[in-house]
């Protein structure tokens, strides 16, 4: 890579793991509330034997997301620079139930009552390894789990590698599963969720042929929203045509007061590690749509350390030539 500095990085694949919702069009509402994805029969299979669930979750959601990117033959075995892709995960509780099965199994039994088949569900990258073995990719390989910009924050991990030149590729998922553990430390009733998106360099994505659907034009976490939406290059005077926001601290902001904003958690449920990278995939729905205006993404604000923002612009205004020559209808 002569100068991956200026690499531009775009989205070329998407997938879904999460009960009710059949496409990421859906996302922008409202949902349908029933079909899509079924955890009863979408997490049963030989490949996902001796598996979290949040691990089975994010296996299905990659698989949905390389095969949209092109990445897989009818085999679904992998078929880019496996070497050179890495594996971004975003989640908070993701394998916060067999943590605790584990340690409640050496107060009853000692470390002798542990199973060999489930103590490596205790690792806190468990996922990301998982992902990473399926697909036999040997790029770097991380867990994001730093709170509500968690899924911002992988994504824009993704990115940097690409753009630095240690990646050629990136599957980045968000993940949170459902189950007692976690609707304990919650205190509401927990959401499956798992969502997969395939980042790419726009040079490498064209060689192949694969469609770009979204640009990462710029990402940010800051303290302050203000400070985080003008350092992703939001601007009064920039064309964002929807926000997604988290809830009543993107509100308080008046830079996009007539912006249309849509709450994902408010459809949902909690989401967690998965909210930021499900924003993404919500935003590609949106360029995609035909809708003017580039999207917005933030998580975070006052009630919490930090504040994440993503902006994403479609393909075609970046390229508009392309459109011209009818290459990406």
């Amino acid at each position: 890579m002569s100068n991956p500095s200026s690499r531009e990085v775009v989205v070329t694949g998407i997938g879904l793991a999460l009960p009710g919702v059949a496409t990421y069009g859906d996302l922008l509402g409202p949902l349908p509330g029933e079909g899509g994805f079924d955890p009863e029969t979408g997490l049963r299979g030989r490949e996902l034997r001796h598996k979290d669930r949040a691990s089975r979750l994010a296996l299905r959601a990659a698989e949905s997301a390389l095969h949209d990117a092109g990445l897989t033959d009818a085999h679904a075995t992998f078929t880019g620079a496996a070497d050179s892709t890495a594996v971004v995960v975003s989640t908070n509780l993701g394998n916060a139930d067999s943590v605790c099965e584990a340690t409640d199994t050496i107060a009853r039994e000692g470390v002798m009552g542990l199973s060999p088949l489930g103590l490596p569900q205790t690792s806190s990258n468990v996922i990301a390894g998982w992902v990473a073995i399926r697909y036999g990719l040997g790029g770097p390989n991380l867990t994001v789990c730093n709170g509500v910009t968690s899924g911002l924050d992988a994504l824009a991990w993704a990115r940097n590698l690409i753009v630095a030149g240690r990646a050629e590729a990136a599957v980045v998922v968000g993940v949170e599963p459902a189950n007692n553990v976690v609707t304990r430390l919650l205190g509401e009733q927990s959401t499956d969720a798992a969502v997969a998106v395939v980042l790419e360099p726009a040079d490498a994505a064209a060689s192949r042929g694969a469609r770009p659907r979204a640009t990462i034009a710029g990402c940010a976490r800051a303290r302050d929203l203000a400070v985080a939406l003008a350092s992703a290059g939001v601007t009064e005077e920039g064309s964002v045509g929807l926000w997604l926001a988290d809830g009543a601290d993107a509100g308080s902001d008046q830079l996009l007061a007539a912006t249309r904003r849509i709450d994902l958690e408010s459809q949902l449920g909690p989401l967690s590690g998965a909210l930021g990278v499900l924003q993404c995939a919500a935003a590609v729905a949106y360029l995609e749509s035909g809708a003017s205006g580039h999207v917005l993404a933030t998580a975070g604000g006052p009630r919490h350390d930090a504040t994440g923002a993503l902006l994403l612009a479609p393909w075609l205004v970046t390229h508009p030539s392309t459109q011209e020559q009818g290459q990406h209808p």
